[in-house]
Formats: structure tokens, sequence, C-alpha cells
């Protein structure tokens, strides 16, 4: 008896440390991000080096490119490891450069170039300082939302506040409860501290939403996708395409350009190409 109330205590005594771990560090294993050493990552030629300031007295570092006259401006956020640069890139390329977008994406804080520590709250003001940003540069530019991995959870909350004319969404997840028990079954997870609940914040908007998860994606698994898209309701569409959590980056993005450029609306003129 003595011998099992030893194992038993011990049990007990290594749940409680896992527990007080996953308290005290769960947002290093959230936001891997902020806390690795920076690399060099040239700035795309055409966009400029900003600062956006949060609400909360923060400094983040953006990326900026405006729109032609007349067309939209893409905010894009990033992932959890990731940072602007690589989204800077490819929003600033075809087919998004020949029809006129902007863009900006900012760096969260926390994250080099940012000052501050990630949070879920903090977080989705870094999201909102980043669509105020966007009209204060381009006034009357529509703004279209989009976002990889944690960034369309951060996406999905501005949505809530800002008007856009629509989600693009690559890897999306429902919300961090389903994720984290979806990985970790055993977690408790009340003490959970970020919980991403895009479920709730999805349902009340009215943008179309274009969802695009990779069939072999084991980050996010498909069902979590799905899961979102069901809570958005008839103005989703879904595209299951192949690859994983990062190699679909930019596979549907023909095809999202095209879709939400209608919503722009006449007042974005054609490529020289293209007009009569």
């Amino acid at each position: 008896m003595r011998l099992l109330a030893g194992l038993l205590l011990a049990v007990l005594l290594l749940c409680g440390l896992a527990c007080a771990a996953l308290a005290l560090g769960q947002r290093r294993f959230l936001y891997p991000g902020a806390f690795s050493p920076p690399t060099p990552w040239p700035v795309p030629p055409g966009v400029a080096t900003i600062t956006v300031a949060t609400s909360d007295g923060e400094t983040l570092h953006g990326l900026w490119r405006p729109p032609r006259p007349g067309c939209g401006v893409i905010v894009s956020f990033h992932g959890n490891g990731s940072r602007p640069e690589p989204h800077a890139e490819r929003f600033a390329a075809e087919p998004w450069r020949a029809r006129g977008w902007g863009l900006l994406t900012v760096a969260y804080r926390g994250y080099p170039g940012s000052t501050g520590s990630p949070s879920e709250d903090g977080l989705i003001r870094d999201g909102l300082a980043a669509a105020n940003a966007a009209r204060a540069q381009a006034p009357d530019a529509p703004i279209l939302l989009h976002g990889h991995s944690l960034g369309a959870a951060v996406a999905v909350a501005v949505a809530e506040r800002v008007p856009t004319i629509g989600l693009y969404l690559e890897a999306p997840f429902d919300s961090m409860i389903h994720t984290v028990r979806l990985h970790v079954p055993l977690v408790p997870i009340w003490l959970l501290r970020d919980t991403y609940r895009s479920d709730t914040r999805i349902r009340g908007g009215t943008a179309p939403v274009l969802i695009v998860q990779g069939r072999d994606d084991t980050v996010v698994p498909l069902k979590l996708a799905q899961g979102l898209a069901a809570a958005a309701g008839p103005r989703a569409r879904i595209a299951v395409i192949p690859g994983d959590h990062v190699s679909i980056l930019g596979g549907r993005d023909r095809e999202a350009e095209a879709m939400f450029r209608e919503r722009v609306g006449p007042t974005c003129p054609q490529p020289v190409d293209q007009q009569g």
C-alpha cells in the first residue's frame, strides 16, 4: 500500500509540475516567433518599412505598399512562427500587383522589430492598429483581411470591429481550445490563457469568407477549418487542396484575388493590358 501511495503521489506531483509548466510557459509554445532569434529577411522592392502604434502604447514593425487609386488594401497577419516579410513579398507580387492592391502587414508585439509581449488581447490590438493604419494611409481603400493559421484568428477578431470586403483565411482553426484538445487531449483546458474563439467571433459577420486548407496539414487538421466554415455559415467557401500547413500558402491567390476584386467595385481600374 505504501508503494502504491508513493506511485500515486509521484504521478500527482508530475501532473502538477506539468500543469505549472503549461500555466507559466504556454505563451512560449503559442508564440514561438517572439522567442526565437531574428533572422535577416530583405524587404521586397516597392514596399516601405513603417511603424504602427497600438492603442496601448506598443510600436509594431510594419511593411506598407500603397494601392493604386480606387483599389483595395490587403491587411495580412502572419502565423505564430512567421514574420511579415514573406507576406509582403507575396502580396506585392502577382496576381495582386497587377490589380492595384496595396498591402500592410505587421509583426505582432514581442516579435522581431516590435515592442511588448504577445497575448490574445495584445494581438487583437495589433490587428486593429494595422487596420487603422491602413485606413490612415489610404482612407478610401476597401480592406481585405488575410491571415494564416494564428493570423487567421487575428483577422477574424479584427473583422468583428472593422469594415471589410472579406476574409481570406489559410489554415485557420475554429478555436484554440479545440486545437489543444486535438493535439494534447489530457491538458486541462481551464489553464489555457488565450482561447481564440474564432467560431463565435465569425458568426456575426456578413462579408464573404474564403478558407483554404491543406489536405495533409497536421498542425491545423481539416476538421478545425471545417468547424470555422460551419460557424461562418453560407457566406463561407472552403477549398481543400493538396499540401501541408505551409505549402498551401498562395495556392489559391488567383481565385481569391478575382473573388474579392468584385467587392472593390469599378473604382479600381483594370491593368493597362486589360483595358479596351
